[in-house]
């Protein structure tokens, strides 16, 4: 019998369908600020934010490193279409930290050249989800 708590969680990324199956519960970072969305949640669209996504489903609860995307929201079926979506042993923590480390030098002016400021606080903060998710696993 199945779980009446529960709804449809779709995770599409340009390259794969991420995460489809059951979900009583996500919590993710929208542009307006967090989100839970549990089962019955009324008809909503936001643009994702970069963010740890939490996927709670019984007493198991699955962390990815989401990076930004759109969220619908409609009866009983979630979909999330995603820029990039990571489950923590797909992170490269070094990767990650050049990343950071690339961005921080941007935002100082360190860097040559023009800085686009808003593109190099997005790297930053997308290596800041990595980074942090991957240190929580123990990666």
């Amino acid at each position: 019998m199945a779980d009446t708590n529960t709804f449809d969680l779709q995770i599409v990324t340009p390259d794969r369908i991420f995460f489809q199956g059951d979900a009583q519960m996500i919590e993710l970072k929208t542009t307006e600020g967090d989100i839970g969305v549990l089962k019955g949640h009324i008809p909503l669209t936001a643009i994702v934010a970069p963010g740890v996504l939490k996927i709670t489903n019984g007493e198991e609860v699955k962390e990815a490193a989401l990076l930004s995307g759109f969220l619908e929201i409609l009866q009983d079926k979630v979909i999330i279409l995603a820029e990039s979506c990571e489950w923590p042993e797909e992170i490269d923590v070094n990767r990650a930290n050049e990343a950071k480390i690339r961005a921080e030098r941007r935002l100082k002016g360190t860097d040559s050249g023009q800085v686009n400021v808003t593109r190099a606080e997005m790297a930053l903060r997308r290596s800041l989800v990595r980074i942090e998710l991957a240190q929580k696993t123990g990666r």
